[in-house]
């Protein structure tokens, strides 16, 4: 099972439509896929058409409680399970305060999942134990990046904290990919701000540890209105508008990354 922490500290870049729509394309290849919604704004969750109702099992008693996630799961039309949040959450950061281990219980909830291929987790718009249990919990980190100068801007904050999530907590995390959400290629700004990311991970890769693996995806996600008007209506863009430019990208970028982690198992068989 490959695991995945969709991650980034700003808000209104693409990180919760990555997440949505990646584990939706990667279901509609065949891969049985869940999403873990880490985030208490639960834009994932809405988005998915998963909103919970009280008293079911949410991601907040994941953390805070004794669920397990095949207690919490919902299995949405799109066929992708999902782990709902609820504003709940929001206070599970203070209630854990005081909690032994409060960094790993995401990673010991995993641990009990076995049948499926890939699971996301959609991580909040913040550094707090929220994001720390996505990072200790997962292998893989991916970042959605809008090419902008002030998306760029406490980006080596992130990567402080994967780095030494990897150091301490977590050894097998790395640094997996970049995605350029709400690309527009006709303007100047996109371009130089992709030659900045790919010069800075460059340079990243050459230190090794987390980042060794790090790659910008080829695919970009194009700026989209159909991807902004998916979530309303509960559903993935493939379940909205299959034929628009937003579920072609997303399309494209779940090949990608499905060759990714073939690619990784060949050199881990070889």
């Amino acid at each position: 099972m490959h695991t995945l922490a969709v991650i980034n500290q700003k808000g209104g870049v693409g990180k919760t439509t990555t997440a949505v729509n990646l584990a939706a394309a990667l279901a509609r290849s065949g891969a049985r896929v869940g999403v873990i919604d880490l985030d208490p704004q639960a834009h994932a969750t809405l988005h998915l058409g998963a909103e919970p109702k009280r008293p079911s099992a949410t991601t907040y008693d994941l953390l805070a409680g004794d669920a397990t996630l095949e207690q919490v799961w919902v299995t949405t039309d799109e066929g992708v399970r999902v782990a709902p949040a609820h504003i709940d959450l929001a206070a599970a950061e203070l209630e854990l305060a005081g909690t032994v281990g409060r960094e790993v219980i995401m990673r010991d909830r995993l641990r009990a999942v076995t049948d499926l291929d890939y699971v996301l987790i959609d991580c909040p718009p913040s550094l707090g134990v929220l994001t720390i249990n996505a990072l200790t919990a997962v292998e893989d980190v991916f970042l959605p990046l809008q090419p902008h100068f002030l998306a760029l801007h406490g980006l080596s904050k992130l990567m402080k904290t994967v780095d030494l999530v990897a150091q301490r907590l977590n050894p097998r995390l790395k640094m997996a990919g970049v995605v350029m959400c709400l690309y527009e290629s006709g303007t100047r700004l996109a371009s130089e701000v992709t030659t900045d990311v790919e010069f800075y991970f460059e340079q990243l890769r050459e230190r090794g540890g987390p980042w060794r693996h790090i790659r910008l995806f080829e695919t970009r996600i194009r700026r989209n209105i159909r991807l902004a008007e998916a979530p309303s209506h509960g559903a993935s863009i493939f379940g909205y508008d299959a034929a628009s430019r937003g579920a072609e990208d997303y399309r494209d970028l779940g090949g990608e990354v499905l060759a990714y982690y073939a690619g990784r198992e060949m050199l881990a068989a070889a």
